[in-house]
């Protein structure tokens, strides 16, 4: 099956679990592209995808100049204090803040206004990035006078084997509670990938995170060879 006929899937699926949770048209489809030739991203594009994540900075930015694609590109990996300057430049959306001083090194680097969205560790895994829940409540509170952020919400990533519903409907309830404090952009939760977005539709996700679903399996290193 070509990305054009797995994208028409995934956005079927988009609609049934939002027509079964009331909740038409309210949920957006970015293409996880790590990975993934200029090539795909390019008949990505071309079958309607606007959004694309990408975790790893520097095949980011290779893949961004050779695709010459015009979109809006996501980060979505694991910020390094260093890599904020070319992170603000190349991205227009950065999903993966978790703590002040990475937003203040965002903000003070952005050409333009900047949507970034915090990372939470839901299930308070000790290798996975991202602010406590106990946290967010500063953490929102710092953001909100960085000139050049847009505060629009939160992500996640569910601890792999539990019950990934149970941890987003937790997500969306601190969403919902910061609702209030985070300010006029606080509109996403970016949550669900390949396997469990439409739980994460039934629990409140306005954006999702979809690679294999979109571009199939991912070579291993001997059919790449």
């Amino acid at each position: 099956m070509d990305s054009s006929k797995r994208i028409d899937a995934v956005r079927a699926a988009i609609d049934n679990a939002c027509r079964r949770c009331g909740r038409a048209g309210e949920v957006r489809l970015m293409a996880v592209s790590k990975t993934r030739s200029a090539d795909e991203i390019r008949a990505a594009r071309a079958a309607g995808i606007n959004d694309f994540g990408e975790n790893y900075l520097q095949e980011a930015v290779a893949k961004i100049d050779e695709s010459q694609v015009t979109a809006n590109w996501h980060f979505i990996g694991a910020i390094q204090s260093n890599k904020t300057r070319a992170i603000a430049r190349h991205f227009s959306w950065v999903h993966t803040v978790d703590r002040l001083r990475v937003a203040q090194r965002l903000s003070d680097a952005a050409t333009a206004p900047l949507d970034v969205c915090i990372q939470v560790n839901i299930d308070a895994e000790p290798q996975k990035a991202g602010a406590a829940p106990e946290d967010l409540a500063a953490l929102v509170e710092g953001m909100k006078g960085l000139d050049q952020l847009r505060l629009r919400g939160l992500m996640t990533i569910p601890r792999v084997h539990a019950c990934a519903r149970a941890s987003f409907r937790r997500t969306r309830r601190l969403f919902e509670q910061l609702a209030a404090q985070a300010g006029p952009f606080w509109d996403t939760l970016s949550m669900g990938m390949s396997g469990d977005f439409e739980i994460a539709i039934d629990e409140g996700a306005t954006m999702v995170r979809i690679g294999t679903a979109i571009f199939g399996p991912r070579p291993t290193a001997t059919s790449a060879a």
